[in-house]
């Protein structure tokens, strides 16, 4: 949904996304569904509110299950969440297009069936980019957990977050309180999250924070807008040194690390990930005075399709 927000609107995206932002309405331009994206930039925008039935919970099991929810939405619910995106008053709701009148009275299967339509035209492409990013971020406040606790998680959200136990500030565009009340936080890295971190409308609803995950990266990517990798770079993989960097970065790692587990030189280390990175098969980011090394989901693919050996 975030995705299709930087797609409809004019609105200043990263310089990260211009490209894909590029790629996207040439396909909608092109024979693409220009009609759902038009509708569901109706639903989605780029300030106040917008409805959280659009973002279910069921979602983190996969594309389908969350369309799925969708479908699923208590008529009730429905219903009031589209007057409050509309403004409420009678005269505003019977000057909504009918097709959102018609979803207010319970079309669901229309609204799930455009959301695929947009996903598999425009997210598809840019899912192994996009994926290999958001699985970045997972592995390195994984790693943050594990060197300093929660404490030391919350901390990293910045700058637009701000940990003052016991109180979690965030750079949010509307002013408001939500009260976990022993439920806890979901934290969910977003590729296409912009400026802010966002959270749902409704207090009665899990909590979760969703915030931009880190554009830049340390080294370079020969990735082609398909999400393929360049058969130069593939061809450099093959040899057994390689192939043990490859599976040493089992796990997050930096490059002091990963030489110690090859026992080789950190300068022999930087150049081998360098050519993992050229195929696509690693991820590397600066944090603070380290560069963390994590695969992609492509290295990872390739490491379990193996079964290459990390100890000589």
């Amino acid at each position: 949904m975030l995705g299709v927000q930087q797609l409809a609107h004019s609105v200043q995206v990263m310089p990260a996304m211009q490209e894909w932002r590029r790629r996207a309405r040439s396909v909608v331009g092109q024979g693409g569904p220009v009609e759902s994206v038009r509708m569901l930039s109706a639903l989605l925008p780029t300030r106040g509110y917008f409805p959280d039935f659009l973002t279910p919970t069921a979602a983190e099991e996969g594309l389908g299950a969350g369309l799925e929810a969708i479908r699923s939405t208590p008529p009730r619910r429905l219903r009031d969440e589209l007057v409050q995106l509309t403004g409420g008053g009678p005269a505003r709701r019977r000057s909504a297009p009918v097709w959102m009148r018609n979803l207010a009275g319970g079309d669901r299967d229309g609204m799930s069936d455009l959301t695929g339509a947009v996903h598999d035209s425009v997210i598809v492409p840019e899912w192994t980019e996009a994926e290999a990013r958001v699985e970045g971020d997972r592995a390195r406040r994984a790693r943050t957990v594990r060197d300093a606790g929660v404490h030391g998680l919350l901390g990293s959200l910045g700058p637009l977050v701000r940990w003052q136990p016991p109180v979690l500030h965030v750079d949010y565009p509307v002013d408001r309180d939500l009260l976990l009340g022993g439920r806890g936080l979901r934290l969910i890295p977003s590729y296409f999250c912009r400026r802010t971190p966002i959270a749902l409308a409704d207090p009665a609803l899990r909590p979760v924070l969703v915030y931009p995950v880190d554009h830049s990266t340390v080294g370079p990517s020969s990735a082609d807008p398909s999400g393929t990798t360049k058969p130069q770079a593939l061809s450099a993989l093959l040899g057994r040194t390689r192939a043990r960097t490859l599976a040493a970065l089992h796990d997050t790692t930096t490059t002091g690390e990963l030489a110690r587990r090859l026992r080789i030189s950190p300068a022999s280390a930087s150049q081998h990930v360098h050519v993992l990175a050229a195929a696509n098969l690693v991820r590397s980011q600066r944090v603070g005075h380290q560069v963390l090394h994590t695969l992609t989901p492509l290295g990872a693919a390739l490491l379990c399709g193996t079964g290459v050996p990390w100890e000589s």
